[in-house]
């Protein structure tokens, strides 16, 4: 006959069941089961509950984003781009990625029909998508400038914005992979008439001032505003008169891209904030904002950008301005002179994903 042993406690019930062995030989244990007691079964239900509900507020923000993601306008920023002109990855820099980041300034005075870019910046994700280096090239860089895609113009020397007037976003691509020996991944533009938005629904941002200015091309009805040396917080405004000035200095645009990086900086930092981050009306008017003045090229998936780039803050940033010799001219045109030498490792250890030589 078989016989059972019963151990009982508040969680669990063990029965083990033996069957008699042939003479002289030891019992064998053949079967043990657990029955799980209240206590677990309770604890498993409510995971489970806690489980799903996660799922749902989940899906719920992807859903939201998504939402906003979708208001996002967009460009085919490789159309016609032949692809055997296009530089390739460096074997070890595969899971690096490189963004074009583009801004255009209709009420810049140089800028009246609105058809050049005026701000042309490479952003550098390393393959651990942890750090990022954004290169500022001036508008007014003298390059070479290919043949647009499906345009008479280029295949000539110019000012790199040039590109965008001759071939749209295509050619500036084209332009900027022939200058850096970079391939672009993906393409963002800004308009800055939107970007006013972007830091009021920030609440401003917080800028350093280095020396004393003013603006004669502002936003303010009187057409001018001034700046004084200091740290102060500056509404949307303020903001972009500062990062849209040159007139006021004398190294003009290297000036402007300065203060363009400090901006950029100051956004990155107040949007990666925890005001902004626990605040579900500043976080979406925010998403909205940025989602107003932005388009993107279209193989750009925002869900897969956003978690690529969320960890980054302002310090993982690390802001350079495309070597120059300075200022010159070519004929009768002020133009910004890249420094040819410089040019070609710097960019180098961009491509490779290596860190940037010091000059």
């Amino acid at each position: 006959m078989s016989t059972q042993d019963r151990f009982t406690d508040d969680d669990r019930t063990e029965v083990l069941t033996r069957i008699p062995a042939q003479r002289g030989a030891p019992a064998p244990v053949v079967a043990k089961k657990k029955r799980l007691g209240r206590k677990s079964r309770i604890t498993l239900v409510i995971a489970a509950s806690l489980t799903v509900l996660i799922g749902i507020a989940f899906l719920g923000v992807a859903l939201w984003l998504n939402s906003v993601a979708s208001g996002v306008k967009r460009v085919d920023a490789f159309e016609g781009v032949p692809e055997a002109a296009r530089p390739q990855k460096a074997e070890g820099a595969k899971d690096a990625m490189n963004f074009l980041l583009l801004g255009s300034d209709s009420r810049d005075p140089d800028n009246q029909d609105g058809s050049r870019s005026d701000t042309i910046i490479v952003l550098h994700l390393d393959k651990t998508h942890s750090k990022a280096q954004m290169v500022s090239i001036p508008r007014d860089t003298w390059v070479y400038v290919p043949k647009a895609p499906n345009s008479q113009y280029g295949n000539t020397e110019a000012k790199i914005n040039a590109s965008y007037a001759w071939g749209g976003v295509p050619g500036v691509v084209q332009t900027v992979e022939k200058f850096t020996n970079i391939r672009i991944d993906h393409v963002v533009m800004v308009d800055f008439s939107g970007f006013k938005e972007i830091v009021d629904a920030l609440g401003g941002v917080d800028i350093n001032v280095t020396e004393s200015f003013t603006s004669t091309h502002s936003l303010d009805p009187s057409g001018t505003r001034h700046f004084e040396k200091g740290q102060q917080t500056m509404d949307g405004a303020a903001a972009l008169d500062y990062a849209r000035e040159r007139y006021a200095f004398k190294d003009g645009d290297f000036a402007r891209i300065r203060h363009q990086q400090q901006v950029i900086k100051a956004v990155l930092n107040k949007a990666a904030s925890g005001g902004t981050l626990s605040s579900p009306g500043k976080l979406n008017d925010f998403l909205h904002a940025t989602a107003d003045a932005a388009t993107v090229d279209s193989t750009l998936n925002m869900l897969d950008m956003a978690m690529e780039l969320r960890n980054i803050r302002g310090d993982d940033l690390t802001f350079y301005t495309s070597p120059t010799k300075g200022t010159g001219t070519v004929g009768d045109e002020s133009v910004v002179l890249a420094d040819t030498d410089k040019v070609k490792p710097f960019y180098d250890a961009l491509r490779e994903d290596r860190p940037i030589p010091q000059f």
